[in-house]
């Protein structure tokens, strides 16, 4: 199971691309993986091949858009079906035994 993190957007399209990475978040939702979206990323999960597959169709979306398009991919791999997105979080609240903010 693949944990990872990834932003993605055009750097020749002005100071706002919130278009542009609307049109990656709207590729995201459609593809049924579980992801969880932030103010500087996206966690998605999910195997290896969903996880670069889906990363691959984000980036052609923008690419005949763009001239240059900037991406961070942070993958953690570990070899379980189990979901992990939610349970590293628990982890750290059991160790600190305390909720934390979400």
């Amino acid at each position: 199971m693949v944990l990872a993190e990834f932003s993605m957007f055009p750097t020749d399209k002005g100071e706002s691309v919130s278009a542009y990475v609307s049109q990656v978040i709207n590729e995201i939702d459609k593809s049924g993986l579980n992801y969880k979206l932030t103010p500087m990323g996206t966690v998605l999960e999910g195997s290896w091949d969903e996880v670069m597959d889906l990363i691959s169709r984000c980036f052609k979306i923008l690419e005949p858009q763009s001239n240059r398009i900037y991406s961070v991919i942070k993958i953690d791999y570990r070899k379980t079906d189990k979901s992990r997105m939610a349970s590293k979080v628990e982890k750290i609240e059991s160790i600190l035994n305390k909720e934390i903010k979400k």
